[in-house]
């Protein structure tokens, strides 16, 4: 059950990815609140997410001892490396804020998050050889259709052109990261950390100057509370789950990691009916029983496909 390019068994690169899809479902919360406090933008609270998470990287990577890896890859390689998948993380995350503000919380995320398994099973059966298989099929069917329930049911959503192709950059943006980062990791000789620290530079400067022009700096009059959600979402949505994504990632059939990280708006929906007060409807019930169902579903198949010999 170990990849053995990485050494990470499959069974705890799967628990790294259902850690990272519950927290990355707490940081929409997060960023309301910060938005009810401030009048920090998208751009600023992006950039901040990822300087602060950036900061929190290093300081970690400082404190834990230095393993050299196995086989070290050459240093243009580990550049292109982190510049791809921080290109790919800053349009992931900067163009879904962009779509939620466009078109609305609902429309976003049912565009980003349901083109977003498609996109990726279809880039790891013609790039990557990936079988999904009929079981994997019915999964991600399973999960597109509870998103669309979760998302839809029960409230009228207003589509704008726009912030349609402003979410489908968003998944394209998921997409390369995620395929780049599976294609990666099956042939090892990097350190996820690295991988994760760089990467997270490179998004940092690509949202510098956007964050300047919007207001880098925000106006508060509790600058206290600020300052305790802007550590929160970069130390736990943001330093912490990233840096399990790359890890899990590198090891999970892409397909597979698409749909676990559906628990992402499963996680936002409980958060919005146990702190905001809003009822849990049929229809809500039903998406994330769905959604979780699939998840359950396709992690089930990795760890059986992992523990049979032959490739995955």
């Amino acid at each position: 059950m170990s990849n053995t390019a990485s050494g990470l068994p499959t069974g705890r690169g799967l628990l790294y990815l259902i850690i990272t899809g519950a927290a990355w479902g707490t940081a929409g919360a997060a960023a309301s609140l910060v938005y009810r406090t401030s009048d920090m933008g998208a751009f600023g609270l992006s950039f901040w997410r990822c300087a602060l998470g950036l900061l929190l990287l290093l300081a970690g990577r400082g404190m834990r001892p230095r393993v050299r890896p196995v086989r070290t890859e050459p240093r243009r390689s580990g550049i292109t490396r982190a510049v791809s998948t921080g290109l790919g993380l800053a349009v992931f995350q900067t163009a879904y804020f962009a779509a939620v503000q466009s078109t609305g919380l609902a429309v976003a995320t049912v565009v980003t998050l349901g083109a977003g398994p498609v996109l990726i099973a279809l880039g790891a059966r013609v790039l990557l050889g990936e079988r999904l298989g009929a079981g994997g099929l019915v999964a991600i069917v399973g999960a597109l259709a509870g998103l669309a329930v979760l998302t839809f049911g029960g409230s009228a959503a207003t589509v704008r052109p726009t912030g349609v192709l402003l979410a489908l950059a968003s998944a394209a943006g998921y997409c390369v990261m995620t395929l780049l980062t599976r294609w990666w990791g099956r042939d090892g000789g990097a350190d996820a950390t690295d991988t994760t620290v760089w990467s997270f530079a490179v998004t940092t400067l690509c949202l510098l100057p956007f964050a300047v022009h919007e207001g880098l700096l925000p106006h508060t009059a509790h600058p206290e509370r600020l300052l305790w959600l802007l550590l929160y979402v970069a130390a736990v949505p943001t330093a912490l789950a990233i840096a399990l994504y790359f890890a899990g990632a590198a090891v999970v059939r892409s397909a597979t990691v698409s749909v676990i990280m559906l628990l992402e708006p499963v996680t936002a929906a409980v958060l919005a009916v146990a702190l905001l007060g809003e009822r849990l409807s049929a229809t809500t019930t039903a998406g994330t029983l769905l959604m979780l169902g699939a998840v359950v579903g396709l992690a089930v198949s990795e760890v059986r496909g992992a523990a049979r010999p032959g490739p995955a």
